[in-house]
């Protein structure tokens, strides 16, 4: 069951955006659980930790099935997927879930949480293929939708830590934003939406991570899912609305981190611009037709 408070921050939210006017939402929320104590075990690291998480699976497996459009999309060639790949992914999977995270340093626990993140998103997928998108999986039944509350399949335990159960929520919202206070892990995480940033092509790598997200980064923000510019406002992906507290918690703070990323023609571009309007999220699976 989703708390009360993301309940009550959605319902601002939805409120914020019919007092507004349609697109152009504007309202700081932050999606973010409420805190418990208990979570706190997942803070313990080991600084000096030697120890590297094999990734080589992921990897493989985003290689056999990413694609790239001629037009640049990136997509996920789910229904290729064989019976052999599917048991792969579900034992690399498995692995992740006996590896004692709490013995890695830093890196590798960043690394760590965005692969599992992201391959439980695309099991999550196959596991209920057929759909046009990831929204219309339900694991339970709510008055509220689920996509916006966390019912569905972002609350679902769907994997197994250190003997804890966790869901796709508990990792990006109790684990990889409260932790690593990193907004370009945005940029990394595969939301299986056309409105998402891209899959990457291969897995976040500890020792090649801080290259890894500024790319990810420029490669969103420099494409119309990101920003749009229009005079002096600019319409911006709904990343920026949910997370706005990750981007600095306001609207010239968001504009400051899209500047240190965008292309030189998109940066003159922001600087005439003043506001920033939400221009939504394309919650379309990221599949090939």
């Amino acid at each position: 069951m989703a708390s009360w408070r993301r309940v009550l921050s959605v319902a601002l939210l939805l409120l914020t955006g019919l007092l507004a006017g349609c697109g152009s939402v504007t309202a700081v929320t932050d999606f973010v659980l409420p805190q418990d104590p208990s979570w706190e075990r997942w803070a313990a690291y080991q600084p000096n930790s030697t120890i590297h998480v094999n990734h080589e699976a992921w990897g493989q497996f985003l290689g056999a099935y990413r694609r790239v459009t001629p037009d640049g999309a990136v997509q996920v060639a789910y229904r290729d997927v064989t019976a052999d790949d599917r048991r792969a992914l579900n034992e690399y999977i498995d692995a992740l879930g006996e590896t004692p995270v709490s013995t890695l340093n830093r890196q590798e626990q960043f690394a760590y949480w965005v692969n599992l993140y992201n391959a439980l998103t695309v099991k999550l997928i196959l596991d209920h293929y057929p759909v046009e998108s990831i929204r219309e999986i339900e694991f339970g039944r709510s008055f509220v939708p689920s996509f916006l509350v966390g019912d569905g399949p972002w609350g679902q335990e769907l994997v197994t830590v250190e003997g804890i159960p966790l869901s796709l929520d508990n990792i990006e919202q109790r684990i990889i934003r409260p932790l690593f206070h990193e907004p370009r892990a945005h940029y990394v995480l595969n939301r299986a939406a056309v409105g998402s940033p891209d899959l990457m092509a291969e897995p976040v790598d500890a020792a090649r991570m801080e290259v890894q997200l500024d790319e990810a980064a420029r490669t969103f923000i420099n494409s119309p899912r990101a920003v749009t510019v229009d005079g002096n406002r600019a319409g911006v992906s709904s990343i920026y609305t949910w997370f706005r507290e990750d981007f600095g918690g306001s609207e010239d703070a968001v504009l400051v981190h899209l500047r240190n990323f965008a292309s030189p023609e998109l940066r003159a571009q922001l600087d005439g611009v003043s506001r920033v309007r939400d221009q939504g999220f394309d919650w379309s699976l990221n599949g090939t037709p």
